[in-house]
C-alpha cells in the first residue's frame, strides 16, 4: 500500500533571508504515524544554497530547548524520523501528531529568489519506540598528560565517513579522549555513548554553526539551540550551555569564518584549528589580545577534522593535528572538561608534537600568582627550536631550545598573565616540506587559501597561561 504524501512548494527570496535566515514550512503529522521522509528539491547555484533540518511541535521560537529533530545543513536532501530510527543528523524517537515545521537554512539566496519543492512522505506501520542512547561513564585510573583532538566530525553533520571510521582513526593516532563535535546536531551520540571506554574516552560535543561564528559546546547530553540571528544572541548561547553545567569555545576566530558576534562569558578559545599553516596565527593573536583585557579563557586546539569515507594515513592534515594535553588525575569525560576549563594543558602540532608544560613560582598552567614570578617550562622533542615567553605586552623573553629533553625559565614581573610558546627554527624546513607534500596534487579547502607563510613563524606548541593578580 502507498503511504500517504504530500507536496509543498515555497518561494524564498534575498528579502526572507535578511528578516530571519531560517524559512519555516508547517505541516500536519497525523495521530499513529511512526515515520517521515522529506525530501528537498531546488535548483542549485553558487549563489543558491539551502540548508534542511526539521523541528517536532514542542519547539517554540529561539532559544527553544526542545523539539529538535535533526538537521543537516547543505550535507542532505532528503532524510527521514522515526520511532526507532533516523538518517544521521536526525533524532528518532516520539512522532507527537500535530503541526510540525520543516527548518531551510537561507545560506545563500539568488537575488531573483528560490523555488524548493519538498515531498512528505508519512507511514504508520507498527514500529518499536526506541529510547535514546544512554551515556557511559569510562575512567582510566592514574594521573599524567593525557592526548586528545576537541574537535572533528562525522557523517552525522558534513562529513563523508562514518563514526566507527574515525573511531578507528583516533586509535591509530594515538589519542586518549575525543570530542565529536558535529554542526548543530547530537545525533552522533548513537554511536560515541555506547562506545566510550577507558581506552578512548569521548566528549560530548556540538559545534553550534551559524554564518556569522562557529563555537563548541562541551558536556551537555541536550541539544542547544544554533538558530543566533542578533549579535548579542553570543550571550544567549553562553547562558544556554552554563545553564546545563556545559564549557563554551569560541572556534577558529581567523578567515574565512570569524566570531562576528558580541564575545560571551566562554569558557575556552580554539587558537589553533587544522594545520598551523590555516591561519592560525590570526586566532591566537585574538587570543592574546583577549587576555591582555584580563579574559581568561583557555586555549585549545583542534583539527576540525571531516572523516573520509576511508580511513587516511597519518599526515599534517590527519586527525589530531594539533593534539589538546591535558594534565588529568584520570582520564574521564569529568576530568577532561575540568581541565579544558582551568586551562590545564597545552596545544601541540600532533599526538607526538613537542612536550610544553609551564609551571610558574610552583603553580601549573591555569593557576593565579602574586608578585614576581619565577617561571619554568619544561620541554620534549624541540632541539633547535625556540621558546619565546609572553605576557599581556607580548614577547618578554626568548630561548633557544638547547636538547630534546630541556628546561626553560624566566623570572621577572609580567604583566597580567605569564605563557610560552615553540616556534619551529630546527624543525621549519621539515614542517613546511611535509605540509606541501601533504596539499600536493589536491584542493585546498577554505582555510588553506591565498596564505603567505614566507614571514610567519611557524608554532609548534602553545601553553596555556598562568595568570598574574
Amino acid at each position: 500500500m502507498a503511504h500517504p504524501m504530500s507536496e509543498l512548494t515555497v518561494h524564498v527570496t534575498p528579502a526572507d533571508r535578511a528578516s530571519d535566515p531560517y524559512f519555516y514550512v508547517p505541516f500536519d503529522i497525523p495521530a499513529g504515524t511512526t515515520r517521515l521522509d522529506v525530501t528537498m528539491a531546488y535548483e542549485k547555484a553558487e549563489d543558491c544554497i539551502i540548508d534542511l533540518g526539521i523541528l517536532d511541535p514542542r519547539a517554540t521560537g529561539y532559544p527553544s530547548s526542545q523539539g529538535f529533530r535533526g538537521w543537516s545543513g547543505g550535507a542532505r536532501d532528503s532524510f527521514f524520523v522515526a520511532t526507532d530510527d533516523a538518517t544521521p543528523g536526525y533524532i528518532h524517537g516520539e512522532m507527537p501528531a500535530g503541526r510540525w515545521r520543516i527548518m531551510l537554512g537561507l545560506y545563500k539566496v539568488p537575488p531573483s529568489g528560490a523555488d524548493i519543492a519538498l515531498t512528505l512522505r508519512y507511514d504508520a506501520s507498527p514500529r518499536e519506540l526506541r529510547p535514546q542512547p544512554v551515556r557511559t561513564l569510562p575512567v582510566r585510573k592514574g594521573a599524567g598528560w593525557y592526548r586528545g583532538d576537541l574537535h572533528c566530525h562525522t557523517f552525522h553533520s558534513d562529513a563523508a565517513g562514518a563514526p566507527e571510521l574515525l573511531h578507528e582513526a583516533a586509535r591509530q593516532a594515538g589519542l586518549d579522549f575525543l570530542a565529536v563535535a558535529d554542526h548543530n546536531t547530537i545525533s552522533q551520540r548513537r554511536y560515541f555513548h555506547p562506545a566510550s571506554s577507558p581506552d578512548l574516552v569521548f566528549i560530548r560535543a556540538m559545534e553550534v554553526t551559524t554564518a556569522n561564528g562557529h563555537a563548541n559546546v562541551y558536556g551537555i547530553d541536550d541539544w542547544i539551540d544554533f538558530r543566533m540571528t542578533r549579535r548579542e544572541h553570543a550571550h544567549t548561547l553562553a547562558r544556554l550551555v552554563h545553564e546545563r553545567g556545559g564549557l563554551l569555545s569560541i572556534n577558529h576566530d581567523k578567515p574565512t569564518i570569524p566570531w562576528d558576534y558580541e564575545l560571551p562569558e566562554a569558557d575556552c578559545m580554539e587558537v589553533w584549528q587544522s594545520s598551523w599553516m590555516a591561519w592560525n596565527w590570526v586566532a591566537l593573536a585574538r587570543y592574546h589580545e583577549r587576555l591582555a583585557t584580563g579574559r581568561r579563557l583557555s586555549a585549545i586546539g583542534g583539527s576540525d577534522f571531516h572523516q573520509p569515507a576511508r580511513l587516511m594515513p597519518e599526515g599534517p592534515l590527519a586527525l589530531a593535528r594539533p593534539t589538546t594535553v591535558l594534565w588529568l588525575e584520570e582520564l574521564s569525560e569529568a576530568a577532561v572538561l575540568a581541565a579544558m576549563k582551568v586551562g590545564r594543558g597545552f596545544v601541540t602540532e600532533s599526538p607526538d608534537g613537542p612536550h610544553l608544560s609551564l609551571t610558574v613560582n610552583g603553580l601549573p598552567m591555569g593557576a593565579t600568582v602574586s608578585g614576581p614570578v619565577s617561571a619554568t617550562a619544561e620541554i620534549r622533542g624541540a632541539r633547535g627550536d625556540r621558546i619565546v615567553w609572553l605576557d599581556a605586552s607580548g614577547i618578554v623573553a626568548e630561548e633557544t631550545i638547547e636538547a630534546q629533553e630541556w628546561q626553560g625559565s624566566f623570572s621577572g614581573r609580567p604583566q597580567t598573565f605569564m605563557r610560552a610558546e615553540i616556534i619551529a627554527e630546527a624543525a621549519r624546513e621539515r614542517l613546511l616540506d611535509d605540509f606541501n607534500a601533504a596539499i600536493s596534487g589536491r584542493p585546498l579547502s577554505w582555510q588553506l587559501r591565498g596564505i603567505e607563510l614566507a614571514q610567519q613563524p611557524i608554532r609548534r606548541a602553545l601553553a596555556n597561561p598562568v595568570y598574574i593578580e
